[in-house]
């Protein structure tokens, strides 16, 4: 018995340090450098941007600075997670993205802030929200809360 206790032991262990490397390898990925990483990325945010209209270009490419991405699980499902804003206006324009962890799916929100908003009033009252890919209600939180981590966001 007390051996099958350490294989037990041993086995759980080494779960949680492979999943402790997974989730240091996710956070290498930066949304700004997905597309030209891996082609899976790049279809499948190519046929969620295609139907849509009056996107700028920094959000049909994913350019612009970008933290590293992060996994995040919700309910069993898993998803790569991460946000870029527009070099020349990062406060104002900001994209968050969630790609399914087998990489079919995609979704977003373009947050986008008026011109010469005065730095005493609330982003988050002044703000126009923008849902891309039609999310459901576990991925439109994953995002929000995204958008909430910012500091700058009150």
């Amino acid at each position: 018995m007390d051996r099958s206790i350490k294989a037990v032991t041993a086995l759980l262990l080494g779960l949680a340090g492979a999943q402790a490397l997974a989730a240091d390898t996710d956070a290498q990925h930066r949304l700004n450098e997905l597309l030209g990483s891996d082609p899976e990325y790049q279809e499948t945010w190519q046929e969620l941007v295609q139907d849509e209209s009056r996107l700028p270009e920094w959000v049909m490419n994913l350019s612009g600075p970008a933290p590293p991405m992060k996994a995040v699980e919700d309910e069993g499902d898993k998803y790569l997670v991460g946000g870029l804003c527009e070099a020349k206006n990062c406060f104002s324009q900001r994209l968050y993205v969630a790609f399914s962890w087998n990489k079919d799916d995609v979704w977003a929100l373009y947050v986008q802030l008026p011109d010469g908003l005065p730095s005493d009033k609330s982003p988050s009252r002044h703000a126009s929200y923008r849902w891309l890919g039609e999310p459901d209600e576990g991925v439109r939180h994953i995002l929000d809360e995204q958008l909430k981590a910012d500091p700058n966001w009150y």
